[in-house]
């Protein structure tokens, strides 16, 4: 039997145990990306919260089957129904048709993933490769009084859902009275949202489809009930995402998916807090954003924000700052030189020490088995390191089994690797030579010289190597 998790509902607001559809079965979706931009670290930090919880639950004892959606039309710039679509405003800004810009931002999204050590969820599913399941899904609330259909659109009428905004904990009466939401004129409500658009707002739409209510593109909220419908079934276990999709987004889902089906879409609902910079969270709406790639050009290892995410609960917010990114490779630096260390002491002789090793075990998965906290089990993992008690290899095979659910690649370390600290150097260079610094810039590189290493620059930019 699987051990086990208790987990925080946001549909409820309370810590519950989970409690599978299927015994030792899970079934998770999990809302990705849409792909008109390059993903900044803010949105990483919720896919990493992700992974964290699909390795806990394997090691929990689940079987999980995880699905998650690439967005790659009907996103608007406004989460609810107003704004312009986000793939359309892409391909504008970059001259490209929509179909490029999905793949080009889709690949980037999976290599940076791949740069965090987040695994590749079992099913990735395209809106586009979706459609007829959404029309269908719109017929099915169409016929059963849900739907209705204004001014050449189709709309979901939320006042038949008695239970709408549950999930964020909403004031209808209040929302009702257009306090918070754009009047659409072609809406019996002001709650009321799109489903399928064959008026589009916007010239020149390039992606449409024929449709029984005539030919357009569906609404993003649709999207996501149709392809979770699709492979988990009418009701499943775990809904995840960010903090953000709960009043609009989310909401929305909940009130479509139950109207269509009359069961309870998904048990547990989990969400991501925001990445803050000051008290505002980051997107990219707000200007310059923050991508994966320019910590790797300041010299951090992807990892380290893998490391820093792992400092606060997945569910609140977490204060972004360059000095918290540094401390976070400090401290991922000390545990690779400790692991390191302990396997070159090559002690197979010393005694064993196997009732402690398991006592850190039980202590680390009763923490991460309460809610994620790995924040806790971090002290765990340096408890480990520092435990005089146990043999050199015990404390490798130890943290490397750790290291199924922390994802930093424990087993692949070796001394041949480039060194955070160098690679830190090599950053600070780049930048020096960014802003024409040629003195500071030959000082770095004079240090990572001084230290055994050669750094080249080249089209894809610094690369350093062991002298």
């Amino acid at each position: 039997m699987p051990e086990t998790v208790r987990l925080y509902n946001t549909l409820g607001r309370s810590l519950e145990p989970l409690q599978p559809i299927s015994d030792g079965e899970l079934s998770v979706y999990c809302c990705g990306p849409t792909v008109y931009n390059y993903q900044h670290i803010g949105n990483l930090r919720t896919y990493l919260f992700e992974d964290l919880l699909m390795r806990t639950l394997r090691r929990a004892g689940y079987n999980v089957k995880h699905v998650m959606n690439i967005t790659d039309v009907g996103h608007l710039v406004s989460d609810a129904d107003d704004g312009e679509d986000k793939m359309l405003l892409a391909s504008k800004r970059e001259g490209k048709n929509s179909h490029e810009i999905a793949e080009y931002y889709t690949s980037v999204f999976f290599e940076h993933c791949a740069w965090l050590n987040i695994k590749r969820p079992d099913i990735v599913c395209k809106a586009t490769d979706h459609i007829q399941q959404m029309i269908d899904l719109i017929v099915s609330l169409e016929k059963k009084g849900f739907a209705y259909q204004s001014g050449g659109n189709v709309y979901f009428d939320v006042q038949k859902f008695e239970n709408y905004g549950e999930l964020a904990l909403l004031d209808t009466s209040a929302l009702k009275a257009g306090a918070r939401i754009e009047v659409d004129s072609q809406k019996r409500s002001p709650l009321d949202f799109v489903l399928w658009f064959t008026k589009s707002k916007f010239e020149n739409q390039e992606l449409q489809w024929d449709s029984p209510w005539g030919r357009g593109y569906p609404g993003w909220h649709i999207e996501c009930s149709a392809m979770a419908m699709e492979y988990l079934g009418e009701s499943f276990d775990i809904h995840c995402g960010g903090i953000d999709h709960i009043p609009v987004h989310h909401s929305n889902e909940i009130a479509q998916s139950e109207c269509a089906s009359g069961k309870r879409f998904a048990r547990h609902w989990l969400h991501g807090g925001f990445l803050v910079i000051g008290k505002e969270k980051m997107a990219k709406s707000g200007g310059e954003f923050l991508k994966l790639d320019l910590l790797k050009e300041r010299g951090f290892d992807p990892l380290s924000y893998r490391m820093f995410c792992l400092s606060s609960s997945y569910r609140g917010e977490l204060s972004w700052s360059w000095e918290a990114l540094e401390a976070a490779s400090n401290t991922l630096r000390k545990i690779k030189t400790a692991v390191l260390d302990a396997k070159d002491d090559g002690d197979a002789t010393q005694s064993s020490n196997g009732q402690r090793v398991q006592e850190l075990k039980d202590e680390f998965d009763s923490r991460i088995f309460n809610d994620l906290n790995f924040p806790s089990a971090m002290a765990i993992v340096h408890e480990s390191i520092g435990d005089t008690t146990l043999s050199s290899s015990e404390r490798v095979a130890l943290l490397e089994d750790f290291d199924e659910v922390l994802g930093f690649g424990i087993s692949e370390w070796s001394r041949d690797e480039v060194p955070d600290a160098i690679l830190l150097l090599a950053g600070k260079r780049e930048e020096a030579r960014k802003s024409k610094d040629w003195s500071a810039a030959d000082s770095f590189r004079d240090e990572i010289i001084a230290e055994g290493y050669e750094i080249k620059d080249t089209a894809d930019g610094p690369k350093v190597t062991k002298v």
